[in-house]
């Protein structure tokens, strides 16, 4: 009886052994790919990245010449709700970034409730932005308010996904490589934005209305030309308002479509960031702590004005090709070629930044864009030089859209070496990134249409003043050069390199190596304990 009770009791402990081992081998590979993404997951996130930016590309593109042409808005009264609004947009990437990070994780996760909640909201407003209401007095507020809700129901959808790449994977490869899934996608969706806007529209036409001088050939004949041009412009531009409308429907849908598959596809992982901090942190302590860290604001600064640069060619291009250029017809094709360039070569700036690091491909991929914008206004109007000029211009835009993205993690990993103690700022960093930007954005837009009002731009003109062509040439050449060098000249200053990603990459990897062997072994103590 005791022979038998010690061997039982051999046999148990070698049981016991080999569990705790077969634990132990079942834990490690498990934690191991815990922050391994699969392609899927890599692509139902880069989806959702795609709203944002295929109502920011229809907006930036083609809301400046439809409230001139279309909504037929004075200049001056088109300048304040594009500034108002995008100073508005920049106003509430803090605020929505900070109730954030006061947000509760809930069974949907934390971010994901923000998205899925603000979608068919921000559908509706956006829609109801290129509607022409049947108002005389209340039109600018209508578009004023509208395009406020908009960006305020959009940001809510934006900066909870941008802040997810942090809550993905605890990888750095892993976010890259999302990262790079969904500058692909997002480029995308500009080409989808262009393509959609610019198509349906340019089908249609905006109608102008001639040079009166050209028009004063007899009294009678004048008069007789004038009612006949007002009645077929009064079809033409409800046609146009229309074809608006249709186009926004469509953007719309794929916004739902695009919002359904990220809260479907992509699980949002509490343990991939430390987000939560032991202790709760104001608003004004958090953006103190980010605010004063060195590299955050030398990659905003150098970063700010390469945006924007981009941003006023954005902005002023559709004016620049239709009466600058004189390709009315064409100016959509082109903003095309401007998009699919960019959505071709973002895989090769990928490859580029793995290769050389990311600060060279800085330098290299934004700065590529500066002879061929200072061609276009040195020659003569030719649509070749101009599509040769589109593609050259979309190979730049596809650095400047990933870059960005790509390198703000590497500041939040190198911030959280440096102050171990303080977690949960990531929000923070993510949508201030996102208020600089928009305010300057609006202030770019407001001042470049107030330009052009005080050049004396004629709505629904079939041609402009040369004091509106030369102010054009400005906006889209001169200014952007200057800004990607004064950008490229302030991004000198930026620590971060590839020497110090790497260190801290390893520094990071040790980390949370350290924590997970402290989690094993807590595991198998308390497994032994159990059996």
């Amino acid at each position: 009886m005791a022979k038998g009770e010690g061997a039982e009791s051999v046999a148990t402990a070698g049981l016991l052994q080999q569990s705790i081992l077969k634990q132990e081998e079942l834990i490690r590979p498990k934690r191991e790919s815990k922050g391994k993404l699969s392609i899927c997951s890599k692509v139902c996130y880069a989806i959702g990245g795609a709203p944002y930016q295929i109502t920011g590309c229809a907006l930036g593109f083609f809301l400046q010449i439809y409230l001139l042409d279309v909504a037929q808005l004075d200049p001056f009264y088109a300048s304040i709700i594009l500034f108002v609004g995008r100073a508005w947009d920049a106003i509430t990437d803090p605020l929505v970034g900070f109730f954030i990070s006061k947000t509760t994780w809930s069974r949907l996760g934390r971010l994901m409730p923000w998205i899925i909640f603000s979608t068919p909201f921000a559908v509706i407003s956006y829609f109801l932005i290129w509607f022409v209401p049947d108002i005389s007095q209340g039109q600018v507020m209508w578009y004023l308010f509208f395009y406020c809700i908009f960006q305020t129901l959009v940001t809510c959808f934006h900066v909870p996904y941008s802040a997810l790449t942090m809550f993905i994977s605890r990888e750095q490869s892993e976010r890259d490589s999302a990262t790079a899934y969904r500058m692909t996608v997002e480029v995308l969706g500009t080409v989808l934005g262009t393509a959609i806007q610019g198509q349906i529209v340019g089908k249609v036409g905006t109608p102008c209305i001639p040079d009166p001088l050209l028009l004063n050939i007899g009294n009678t004949s004048s008069v007789a030309m004038e009612e006949v041009n007002i009645t077929h412009d009064t079809g033409s531009l409800t046609d146009t308002r229309n074809a608006y409308m249709i186009a926004a429907g469509v953007i719309g849908g794929i916004y739902i479509l695009c919002a359904i598959v990220l809260s479907v596809g992509v699980r949002e992982r509490r343990e991939s960031s430390d987000l939560q901090p032991e202790e709760p942190v104001s608003f004004f302590q958090s953006l103190k702590l980010v605010m004063n860290y060195g590299p955050y604001v030398k990659l905003i600064a150098g970063l700010l004005f390469t945006s924007l640069a981009f941003m006023l060619l954005e902005g002023n291009f559709a004016l620049f090709c239709t009466y600058t250029l004189g390709l009315r017809n064409e100016f959509q094709n082109i903003l095309l070629a401007i998009m699919l360039s960019a959505t071709l070569t973002i895989p090769f700036w990928q490859w580029f930044l793995t290769r050389f690091g990311k600060k060279t491909a800085v330098y290299i991929g934004i700065s590529s864009a500066t002879p061929f914008l200072l061609l276009i206004i040195i020659m003569e109007s030719n649509l070749i030089i101009t599509y040769i000029v589109a593609v050259a211009a979309g190979i730049s835009v596809a650095a400047a859209f990933l870059l960005p993205w790509s390198m703000l993690p590497d500041v939040i990993d190198d911030f959280n070496l440096q102050h171990p103690d303080s977690t949960g700022h990531e929000a923070i960093f993510f949508s201030f990134y996102v208020f600089f930007i928009k305010f300057a954005s609006g202030v770019s837009l407001g001042i470049s249409t107030l330009s052009l009002d005080f050049a004396g731009y004629k709505t629904r003109g079939c041609s402009q003043p040369e004091e509106v062509n030369l102010t054009l040439k400005i906006l889209v050449s001169a200014a952007p050069v200057a800004l990607i060098i004064l950008g490229l000249l302030l991004f000198k200053l930026y620590p971060i390199d590839e020497e110090r990603r790497r260190k801290n990459k390893k520094a990071l990897q040790d980390l949370r190596d350290e924590e997970n062997n402290s989690s094993t072994e807590s595991d198998s103590t308390e497994l032994a304990s159990i059996v």
